[in-house]
């Protein structure tokens, strides 16, 4: 079973600073030893350390991270969101604090820590059926509970990002899943960092032009940015 850790109590218990803990989290992160949360880790079993999911929260964890922190800036106080499950997205719930009182809602288990921890978050769990191996939420029954609901931004991530502007995700599942999230709201903003500019052997969602705007991180090869950006709005985390 999981249990979190907070930076706070480590600190307390090994007698070292706030901020020596979370360099070490840091490192533990990038060699897939814990799940790094916003205010301290996740520690689980080996079996939970060898999920996709695990594996995805470390890959470029600080790239997702100034990603996720970009993402909570374009959130208004009062502002009814969408946060698909998925290892960048993950990094937007670390930042929403600020930007309370919200009413949230995600797919995403993994979210619920620290999400459910703020007192000006008003959070809901989508149903469905439940995927271990992402920690999260999918299905018939999930893209059912969303047509009956109205967002006022929505955050969708991308396991890549073709050079012509289509937004890949690894299962037909997933892909249906995140059309259904893109027809509910009424700004649509792309979570991705720059690595994530590739061909990929996946399924479509949607291509750029289904965006309001793409948060990514610099990197993204200059012929592609400009071809990008004629699809849709970029900023830079």
């Amino acid at each position: 079973m999981q249990k979190e850790l907070r930076v706070d109590e480590l600190a307390a218990m090994l007698r070292v600073s706030a901020l020596t803990i979370r360099r070490d989290l840091e490192q533990l992160a990038a060699g897939g030893r814990v799940i790094r949360t916003h205010g301290g880790c996740l520690a689980a079993g080996r079996a939970a350390l060898e999920t996709e999911y695990h594996s995805k929260v470390a890959q470029n964890f600080e790239l997702k991270q100034a990603v996720g922190r970009a993402a909570a800036e374009e959130v208004r106080p009062g502002s009814v969101v969408l946060v698909n499950d998925g290892s960048t997205t993950f990094h937007v719930a670390a930042h929403l604090e600020e930007r309370a009182p919200l009413t949230v809602f995600t797919n995403s288990i993994a979210m619920i820590t620290d999400l459910g921890r703020i007192p000006g978050i008003e959070l809901y769990i989508l149903g469905g059926r439940y995927n271990r191996e992402l920690y999260s939420l999918q299905g018939s029954l999930t893209e059912h509970i969303l047509e009956g609901q109205q967002f006022d931004v929505c955050f969708i991530g991308a396991d890549s990002v073709t050079p012509e502007g289509q937004c890949m995700v690894v299962t037909p599942e997933e892909a249906s899943l995140t059309r259904a999230m893109l027809r509910r709201a009424r700004r649509r903003v792309l979570l991705a960092d720059h690595t994530k500019c590739a061909e990929g052997g996946y399924h479509a969602y949607g291509t750029l032009k289904d965006f309001n705007l793409w948060i990514t991180t610099a990197g993204v090869p200059a012929e592609l940015l400009q071809a990008y950006r004629t699809m849709v709005q970029i900023k830079e985390a």
